[in-house]
């Protein structure tokens, strides 16, 4: 079965790419305008663009994440805090010894 990859197409996704796309085309203007206060304003709104995104996102309008995705960060994770101790010994069964 192929896995199905949507590249974030979500209203977090979006909204926050357009946040930051809008500081900085204004930005830009500004820095050609050569207007310094409301280019570090432009800066801050870039800025916002992630953190307003991270939000939605936790409010549930990201990208879901899929159960076997989950279940191998869990494993990766166990992996981890055992000091892989159990893929040390599967390879040690599976050589026979």
């Amino acid at each position: 079965m192929a896995v199905h990859h949507d590249h974030g197409h979500t209203p977090a996704a979006w909204t926050g790419s357009i946040i930051a796309f809008v500081g900085f085309c204004a930005g830009a203007v500004f820095m050609v305008a050569a207007q310094p206060v409301p280019f570090w304003v432009s800066m801050g709104v870039i800025l916002l663009g992630p953190l307003v995104g991270g939000v939605m996102k936790l409010m549930g309008l990201g990208t879901k994440e899929q159960p076997a995705a989950h279940n191998a960060r869990q494993h990766a994770a166990a992996q981890q805090t055992s000091g892989g101790q159990e893929s040390q010994e599967e390879a040690h069964a599976a050589a026979g010894a």
